[in-house]
């Protein structure tokens, strides 16, 4: 198809839009201003071409205009907008032109373009919100880790920790955390790189790569912990503030009431500055953050203040270098004191790396802020936690009194023991009575007596408590809401909605407020907190296995633009986070691995239709792809034979019998492809193949669907039995329906239909007929033609019920072996009975023999069926075979073929040869009494099967082959003849007389 080219250079199938631009005398042209026009000029070629005047708030509009390719108008060049369609929940994307409106001939009208251009005016002219608030990565990344990895154990528990492990085995306690969280951001920003990031935070990660079964369970579990972070960080500050009423003699009324109301005003407080957006909390954020580097460096500068009597009475000397190697090896105490109780207490301040991805929806630019955010809050974290133990344990020993009176003076008498002693004190009695109250291990506000105010470290701890507590309250809701929109799990859909320029997930934010609450009255946090541990370990452990089994699974798709990561680094991430699960709390790594087992069991079981492209999917192919390779080099051997077959469905949805019959013996044991040969003269809609692949699923047939477009059922069927399956993944098997209708259809059909069978021969494929008493159509051919659209806009969900998606109780199945086709005959109903809906029903073979050999015959068949390990142990002779078919069926035979012959010898030679010569399929006398004996036979065999089996579930008789001599009418009418009258379904069935059973073990 050419195009044709006029005198402007303009082509015919469409025109471009000419942008008229006023100029000044100087400088470039400029557009004009405050309209926008479209008038329609005639030129020399008389084409409608729009001369488009446009201001400068239509700029992006006429620039979209012009993007046309160099090969025709419609086509456009590559723009950013025709591939944000993968974006979840956007704005429909910019299609581009399909290949069909490229293709065709067409022409744009003047008064498309006016309604695009007015469109586009009102556009512009309409007011504009103002944007929703983005963040930076410093603001954003970096504000948000720092303040979750500082927190109460900072300043409560690093001390006491350092006294208890010493300075070194603390600096490695620092690291260990600090390599599973820098393994983890590795991984965090490969996936977080890997293409945009929606809200969501870890959930969408973990989700979009290793698919919704594994996701969805740990985005519920870790939205939970962050409700659990909300209420123990609040209670942690609940607890500062009653200590300090306490202080000063002022309580509620009992520590554990004062405790509960002080964190629900907390929570409540928190939860009004959520709901204002992520510009007020920024903004709260930025006050905590600066709260907290206040008293820190109060604390600094109070290590270098000389100590007065009061602070070396409570063990504060300055630096000191015995000091400091004095408190470098542990000094074990109590029943919880070892390495892994240390750690476990320390661990939870660091888990604070995922700040940044949960809020990425909030994010200017998430696939820069969160590596470089996350890494550096990491260093700078890495440096606060490692400097206090170095200079706390340079400057504090382990115990003192806190009495001024403890000195070390010349006429002090007796045994000193500590490190009092050398700096002149003498807290001997308290240490070895174990009752000293301050010090490294006794005391945990070292850090408050160390600084130069005291009261900027209890500021420190408010602030870090209060940021972590409010972080937690806005990561929860939003991960709970991407979760919700999912529709993943059942009845959480309406948590999912959001509101306001920024979608504000409102109800989620009071679901987890409520929530928060419980646990704030609950009141006990030793137990909660090891679960929390355990659930961001377990939530690391998976990310960054997410991001090792992307990179294994060699998926083109994966593309993440941070290069600074390792798979083997990710893996050891993974490994490293769930051992540390079961060595901090074994029984909390079972409970969170057991609430996961049983998510991920009900995600496996309802199969969401969902599909994120996950790295899950990129694995399956990858075993598919090699498996398939690897069975290529696989001779084949009779111990292995499947039946893989290609069933010739036409639409599977209009023929669900023979779907389901196929399906009920191949599920999960052999390859089954549905085939649909469209005429040429049949039109689909363009998602045809996705509506039959939704039918399917729907119905859990495991099938394939191939559609192919051909000139006839016999080419269509001799291609797909050539080119369908993958290397030892190829049919050996056609499936047809029954031509029930070949007397009404024109004699063409019929022969196109019995050539497919020769061709099936010629293959050397075994070959299956299914005959169905009501027929195997839902609608018939000319009427899906008719109605083609109709009918693939029907609802998936309109399923048809079938004799096959029944219990077959205790019915039999009667199998007719009157040919050695090498055993697929009995193969195929051995799998059958293999299923549930089938197991009951009893399974007869009938052979043909006489009443001479007839003890003979079955004891062979009987001796031959167990040798096959076949429980068919019902054998009947057929000793009636060989007698003549009742008058009145073999005149029911010769009535249906009868418009198909020639009579031949009724007529002379002229008259014969003109039908004869444009209408092959009719039958001559000469063949017709050829084959007379074969055709009595037939008849004869359909008198026994009808007596023998009106009431069994399903009846097989071996298909005859033809001989090449075999009139198809003939043929067609043999077949038609074997299995009329019956009130079941019937099988023909012939295998390629290659055995497909054995009785040898090798």
């Amino acid at each position: 198809m050419g195009q044709l080219k006029s005198k402007c250079d303009g082509l015919v199938p469409g025109f471009a839009p000419r942008v008229r631009t006023s100029t000044l005398e100087e400088g470039p042209p400029r557009y004009s201003s405050h309209h926008l026009d479209v008038s329609i000029q005639q030129d020399d070629c008389n084409l409608q071409v729009p001369s488009i005047i446009v201001s400068d708030m239509d700029l992006r509009f006429v620039m979209e205009l012009q993007k046309s390719s160099l090969y025709s108008t419609l086509d456009q060049v590559p723009q950013l907008e025709h591939y944000a369609s993968t974006l979840p929940r956007q704005q429909q994307a910019r299609s581009r032109p399909s290949l069909g409106t490229l293709r065709r001939v067409s022409k744009v009208n003047s008064s498309s373009v006016e309604s695009l251009t007015d469109s586009g005016s009102e556009e512009s002219k309409g007011p504009k919100e103002k944007a929703p608030v983005k963040l930076g990565w410093v603001i954003g990344p970096a504000f948000h880790c720092m303040l979750n990895i500082w927190g109460v154990i900072l300043f409560l528990r690093l001390s006491w920790i350092t006294s208890q492990a010493g300075i070194l085995l603390t600096c490695l306690i620092v690291l260990m955390s600090v390599t599973v969280n820098t393994a983890t951001t590795l991984s965090i920003s490969a996936i977080a790189t890997n293409g945009r990031v929606d809200a969501g935070g870890t959930y969408f990660m973990i989700s979009r790569s290793l698919g919704p079964e594994v996701g969805a369970p740990i985005g519920l579990v870790f939205a939970f912990a962050n409700v659990l972070g909300c209420a123990l960080n609040t209670v942690g500050f609940a607890e500062v503030v009653q200590d300090l009423m306490q202080s000063y003699g002022s309580v509620i009324i009992d520590p554990i009431s004062t405790i509960r109301i002080v964190g629900v005003i907390t929570v409540t407080g928190l939860l009004l500055i959520s709901l204002a957006g992520m510009e007020w909390e920024s903004k709260a954020q930025i006050l905590f953050f600066v709260a907290i580097m206040i008293s820190f460096v109060a604390y600094l500068v109070g290590t270098f203040i000389p100590p007065g009597t009061v602070k070396k009475s409570q063990g504060i000397f300055g630096y000191r270098s015995d000091i400091f190697v004095s408190n470098l090896t542990p000094d074990w105490r109590g029943a919880d004191g070892n390495f892994f109780s240390m750690f476990a207490i320390f661990f939870p301040a660091t888990t604070g790396i995922l700040s940044g991805v949960n809020i990425c929806g909030d994010l200017k630019d998430p696939a820069t802020s969160i590596p470089k955010g996350t890494l550096h809050a990491i260093f700078w974290t890495t440096i606060s936690y490692l400097v206090i133990p170095l200079t706390v344990g340079a400057c504090v020993i382990r115990d003192a009194s806190g009495n001024v009176n403890d000195t070390l003076t010349a006429n002090s008498t007796g045994t000193c023991v500590g490190m009092g002693c050398s700096q002149g004190w003498n807290f001997t009695e308290c240490t070895l009575s174990q009752s000293c109250q301050y010090g490294l291990a006794n005391n945990l506000q070292v850090l408050g007596q160390v600084s130069a105010v005291y009261h900027l470290i209890t500021l420190g701890v408010f602030a870090a408590s209060l940021s972590s507590a409010l972080s937690f309250l806005v990561f929860a809701p939003k991960v709970f809401q991407c979760l919700c929109r999912d529709n993943i799990y059942p009845y959480i859909g309406l948590f999912g909605k959001g509101y306001g320029k920024s979608d504000e997930p409102f109800r989620a934010y009071i679901l987890s407020y409520v929530l928060s609450i419980v646990f704030i009255l609950i009141a006990e946090l030793n137990i909660i907190a090891a679960l929390i541990s355990n659930l961001f370990l377990c939530t690391y452990g998976l990310i960054n296995f997410s991001c090792f089994h992307a990179t294994v699974t060699n998926s083109p798709g994966w593309r993440p633009s941070f290069r600074y990561y390792n798979k083997w680094v990710a893996l050891y991430g993974a490994v490293i986070s769930i051992v540390l699960m079961f060595l901090l709390t074994w029984w909390a790594a079972l409970v969170i691995f057991g609430v996961i087992i049983f998510l991920f069991g009900y995600v496996y079981y309802k199969k969401p239709k969902i599909n994120w492209g996950s790295s899950v999917q990129a694995g399956t192919y990858n075993m598919a792809l090699s498996s398939s390779v690897s069975l290529s080099g696989v001779e084949d051997h009779v111990k292995n034979f499947r039946p893989q077959c290609l069933v010739l469905t036409g639409p599977p949805n209009q023929r669900p019998a023979l779907v389901d019959f196929v399906g009920s013996f191949t599920e999960h044991i052999s390859l089954m492809i549905c085939g649909d040969i469209i005429m040429e003269r049949q039109t689909r809609p363009h998602d045809a193949t996705d509506s039959m692949v939704k039918w399917m699923k729907k119905r859990k047939v495991c099938s394939f669907y191939t559609p192919f477009t051909a000139e006839s059922l016999r080419v269509g069927a001799r291609h797909l039995l050539q080119a369908s399956g993958l290397g030892k993944l190829k049919p050996n098997t056609l499936v047809l329906g029954f031509k029930s209708n070949w007397r009404e259809t024109a004699p063409e059909s019929t022969v196109d239909y019995i050539n497919t069978i020769y061709d099936t021969f010629d293959h050397n494929y075994s070959l299956c007929i299914l005959r169905m008493m009501d027929g195997l159509d839902i609608y018939s051919h000319y009427e899906f033609e008719e109605n083609d659209h109709k009918e693939h806009n029907k609802d998936d969900s309109d399923q048809t019920r079938t004799v096959f998606q029944s219990d077959q109780g205790k019915k039999t199945i009667d199998i007719y072996w009157i040919a050695d086709d090498g055993g697929l005959t009995l193969l195929v109903p051995y799998l059958l009975t293999r299923r549930k809906r089938w197991n009951s029903c009893k399974v007869r073979v009938f052979i043909v023999g006489d009443e001479q050999n007839m003890d003979e015959r079955r004891k062979e068949m009987t001796a031959l069926l167990q040798r096959f390990r076949l429980d068919f142990n019902d054998v009947i002779v057929m000793t009636d075979s060989e007698k003549r078919p009742q008058l009145k069926n073999l005149s029911r035979f010769v009535d249906s073929v009868a418009p198909f012959r020639l009579f031949d010898e009724q007529r002379d030679g002229l008259s014969v040869q003109e039908p004869s010569k444009h209408a092959p399929w009719k039958i001559s006398d000469k063949h017709f009494e050829a084959f007379r004996l074969k055709s009595e036979r037939k008849v004869r065999l359909n008198e026994i099967i009808r007596r023998n089996s009106q009431h069994a579930a399903l009846v097989l008789v071996s298909l005859p082959v033809p001989q090449s001599d075999c009139p198809s009418v003939l043929y067609m009418a043999w077949l038609d003849a074997l299995t009329c009258g019956l009130h079941c379904p019937a099988l023909l069935i012939r295998g390629n007389q290659q055995n497909v059973l054995t009785f040898y073990c090798q």
